[in-house]
């Protein structure tokens, strides 16, 4: 009788446990990074009897969450792209809004009204009105290279300050995973899991995989190592903190990441922080570069025609259009001379006054001077443009390829580790029906015990 009292009495326990994680799954149905916990139960040792062995009940093993670490790690490695192709997508969808193409005065609208002014000037090479224009479309066009190239350095400026912030996130998760480590492996001295703390853990982690390359290998005292690439940046309880030094490139003030405190330079970058470098340090470049070798190429031959050329009632040639000493797109600039004495815009090839050199003006826009001498400065700048929205179209075909490719990794991860409230409903009613019977076990276990004790023996006093 008293076994079956202890038989009823684990049986109480056992699913007054699972009721209770029950509950705890459904209270954090909605918690981020939370994951299903299960109460494992199995058979108590059996008694040996001279009639074999008989059951004594049930035994609660653990309490352990339900994860997948194969679609955990299939769902970073996606986390990690997505974190790279997403934030290239934006960068280039920046530089695209600031091109504007194609929109009334833009750079290639402006580069045609340029030529154009000279055009006219052609078919009056005496007039004033008409280098005055030419003088006012030179100086829009001018202006336009100068804004483009100044919100280009910004841009670059701007991811430049975000470079430093995000060494911030990643110290700020490596520290939390870093402590968690530490709650861990102190909670779980005793055998049992710290299931919430592991889940907390590996929302962290999720979240660094996007920013970085992350790989964890588990230490046998419930702690984790982190890798970033080949590297620890998380052992245990120690984390090891990146930063951001300040240093001179090529003139320009940039950040360049090291290993904090050690001066040594961050090497096969992943995640944003790829996409983050890759912008700064190649794509922005790469059409600043771009900008100044149209710009300059502009300076050059324009240049050249205009020298040799004579203004209105002029023997003086020589004069340069552009100033010589300006030929980047941020620092492009008028001949001070011409600005000063529109008579020294040059149409004429010759004193005595003609249109051959507004003639060769306006067929610079057709003439091949660039790119080895295969396109012309339009044709140029429309390949710049051409290029930039083919870049921007595979970024946002990679960007959405992997996003969709982690939310499908994500939902296969959630079906096996998520709650499910109708699972969990069932599971519950299931779990109650139990402790009824194991109750009603006890119950009978003690009117028994009560008609052994108070009834037996009764008969013939």
């Amino acid at each position: 009788m008293f076994q079956g009292l202890e038989v009823g009495k684990r049986a109480l326990l056992s699913h007054q446990l699972v009721l209770q994680t029950i509950g705890h799954n459904i209270a954090n149905v909605d918690t981020p990074g939370y994951t299903r916990q299960r109460v494992r139960i199995s058979p108590s040792s059996p008694e040996i009897s001279p009639l074999g062995s008989i059951g004594t009940g049930i035994q609660v093993d653990d309490i352990r969450h339900v994860r997948d670490l194969f679609l955990g790690q299939q769902y970073r490695e996606a986390n990690k792209s997505f974190g790279r192709w997403s934030y290239k997508q934006k960068t280039l969808s920046q530089i695209e809004m600031l091109v504007n193409e194609p929109q009334d005065s833009s750079l290639n609208d402006l580069l045609n009204q340029f030529w154009d002014a000279w055009s006219d000037l052609s078919t009056n090479s005496d007039s004033s009105n008409h280098r005055r224009m030419i003088l006012s479309k030179a100086d829009q066009l001018i202006n336009a290279f100068h804004q483009l190239a100044r919100q280009l350095s910004s841009l670059r400026d701007a991811i430049d300050r975000d470079l430093a912030g995000m060494t911030e996130e990643v110290n700020r998760l490596t520290t939390g995973i870093g402590a968690l480590n530490h709650q861990i492996k102190t909670a779980e001295l005793d055998g049992n899991l710290a299931n919430d703390l592991r889940d907390e853990r590996d929302r962290l982690t999720d979240e660094l995989s996007a920013i970085i390359d992350v790989r964890t290998v588990d230490k046998d005292n419930g702690a984790t190592i982190v890798y970033m690439g080949a590297m620890v940046i998380v052992d245990g309880s120690d984390s090891f903190e990146i930063g951001a030094d300040v240093v001179n490139d090529g003139g320009i003030s940039t950040h360049h990441l090291v290993w904090k405190g050690t001066g040594v330079r961050l090497k096969n970058l992943s995640g944003e922080l790829a996409g983050l470098t890759e912008s700064r340090d190649i794509t922005i470049p790469g059409y600043i570069e771009e900008l100044n070798d149209l710009a300059r190429t502009l300076v050059q031959q324009v240049n050249a025609i205009h020298e040799s050329g004579y203004g209105y009632q002029s023997s003086l040639t020589g004069v340069s259009f552009f100033d010589p000493d300006f030929t980047d797109a941020a620092t492009i600039q008028l001949n001070l001379d011409v600005v000063q004495d529109i008579n020294k815009v040059c149409a004429s090839s010759s004193p005595d006054g003609d249109n051959l050199v507004a003639l060769q003006m306006a067929d610079l826009r057709h003439a091949a001077v660039m790119a080895n001498n295969t396109m012309t400065i339009n044709d140029f700048y429309s390949s710049l443009v051409a290029n930039l929205g083919v870049e921007t179209s595979e970024a946002i075909s990679l960007s959405d390829n992997y996003e969709l490719l982690r939310h499908q990794v994500n939902n296969a991860r959630q079906s096996v580790q998520g709650v499910s409230l109708d699972e969990e409903m069932a599971n519950m009613v299931k779990c109650q029906h139990a402790y009824d019977a194991a109750a009603r076990v006890i119950t009978v276990m003690d009117q028994a015990l009560d008609t052994l004790i108070n009834m037996t023996g009764i008969v013939g006093r």
